[in-house]
């Protein structure tokens, strides 16, 4: 029950404390005092409104403890003087803006994106830090520093509570956005570890992305990023095979694809806009459309991914371009492509560049050279099953040279 209501729960502490830092030990305070109440009492009708009023109430002393009281009270005006147990919302969707106020401020610029990252996962996901830790591959010590380092920055910087409007909501916005993007793409292909796949950091990404979108449907890029992590979250299952190696997408099954994650990105798409995030889900899209990997529109997508070329500058984009153009018109063309990006210095350890290369000399028929770009390839990436992968293909091309 606490997992499900901290984040509301801290929200709305947060709205009278100021502090997120103080206002999770506050959260945390009523957790033990319901785990002291409810076995002798009974669990209340509405464990969600104890938790909260029990919370509240907290702040509520804590802030006439401080000397200066007179100018928190204030400030926070009505709530301290008459807390009411607030409404249990109808659907675990129903979240009030405490929850947006508090969603921007874990993701505030001031931050790095780590911390970011850690402090939305802890204070919203609800993760614990050795969750957070085991699931970003990093020590529970560093994980914790982290966290009370970005606890202390928002503090320091006296970071308000609050949603901001205009140009300052924008790039709020874009902070938020990128926050849940890079957990999903995390759980989704694991930089590191022996998992190529976290199913359930993908999971915590697309609840958080559902509730912004819910929460700003005004914002076209928040549907948009709902509906890409949407069509992405429902190859997952067919991502990897019975011992977690990688399946490649022309050799996933489509029918284990979740048409349900597919039909809810649909009807997200039809709010997005033409900016990155909209751009991406359209291309992801394409592949949710096709019954068959042979049905692809790969036309489509190259043209897409131009379009987000010039949206976002990225040699990464440009090298997602080259395979969709490898796909449409032949792996002649988009070799060059590939090729010209061989000099880019945000490329130069990045392991897909070299895989994507031994694919098109595959395809080729120069079955040398792409064993070399495989054999590149495992030797930069820190992801174990990825690294088997890519040996096996070496291997499969020195295979068919013997033939």
């Amino acid at each position: 029950m606490f997992r499900i209501e901290s984040a509301r729960i801290i929200a709305g502490v947060t709205r009278i404390v100021r502090d997120v830092g103080i206002a999770e030990e506050i959260a945390q305070d009523a957790l033990v005092a319901a785990l002291e109440q409810w076995p002798r009492e009974g669990v209340p009708d509405r464990p969600g409104a104890w938790l909260m009023t029990t919370a509240k109430h907290r702040a509520i002393d804590l802030v006439r403890r401080k000397e200066t009281y007179a100018r928190k009270l204030a400030e926070v005006g009505r709530t301290l003087e008459d807390v009411q147990p607030p409404a249990e919302p109808p659907d675990p969707d129903d979240i009030d803006d405490d929850l947006l106020r508090l969603i921007f401020t874990a993701c505030h610029p001031v931050l790095a994106t780590e911390a970011r990252i850690a402090l939305t996962l802890r204070l919203v996901g609800g993760l614990t830090t050795q969750e957070i830790a085991r699931a970003f591959l990093a020590s529970e010590p560093t994980v914790a520093q982290r966290i009370v380092r970005a606890k202390r920055s928002l503090a320091a910087a006296a970071v308000p509570f609050e949603v901001p409007y205009g140009a300052d909501r924008e790039a709020r916005l874009a902070s938020v956005l990128e926050v849940i993007y890079l957990v999903f793409n995390e759980g989704y292909s694991a930089t590191a570890g022996d998992d190529l796949v976290r199913p359930a950091l993908c999971e915590d990404a697309l609840r958080l992305a559902r509730v912004l979108a819910a929460l700003v449907p005004e914002e076209p890029e928040a549907h948009g990023l709902a509906a890409l992590l949407e069509f992405q979250a429902s190859r997952i299952a067919t991502r990897t095979g019975p011992d977690g190696e990688p399946v490649l997408l022309a050799d996933q099954n489509r029918a284990r694809w979740n048409r349900l994650l597919i039909h809810r990105g649909v009807e997200a798409l039809q709010h997005a806009g033409s900016g990155p995030y909209s751009v991406q889900a359209a291309i992801a899209g394409c592949h949710a459309a096709a019954v068959r990997y042979e049905d692809t529109d790969w036309s489509t997508i190259a043209v897409l991914y131009g379009r987000l070329v010039q949206l976002v500058p990225s040699p990464v984009v440009e090298l997602n371009r080259a395979v969709a153009v490898s796909m449409a018109e032949g792996p002649a063309a988009a070799l060059p492509l590939v090729d010209a990006l061989a000099e880019e210095p945000v490329l130069r350890t990045y392991h897909l560049l070299p895989s994507v290369r031994g694919d098109l000399l595959e395809r080729l028929g120069r079955p040398a050279e792409a064993r070399a770009e495989f054999e590149r390839a495992a030797a930069l990436t820190r992801n174990a099953q990825e690294r088997a992968l890519l040996l096996r293909r070496a291997a499969g091309t020195e295979a068919g040279t013997a033939t």
